[in-house]
């Protein structure tokens, strides 16, 4: 699909170097792919959480709010 839109061209160069892509078109698909893994990323710990198959206290200690925020509810 082509589209028109109007591109911050820093923020692309820097999404491109971490994505490790080299077009505009590749950066913005490989961005895209990298916001719905990570919401479904997000969604499976917080369905291991109801199951009781994962463990936010330890999660926190590790690695932070990221993880009491899907708990709470109050990831984006």
């Amino acid at each position: 699909m082509l589209v028109a839109v109007e591109v911050d061209q820093e923020i692309a160069a820097q999404a491109a170097e971490i994505l490790g892509t080299t077009t505009l078109s590749e950066t913005v698909d490989a961005g895209l792919r990298e916001i719905v893994n990570a919401r479904r990323r997000l969604e499976l710990v917080a369905l291991l959480g109801e199951e009781g198959r994962f463990d936010f206290e330890a999660s926190e200690r590790a690695w932070g709010g990221a993880c009491g925020a899907v708990e709470r509810g109050t990831a984006d």
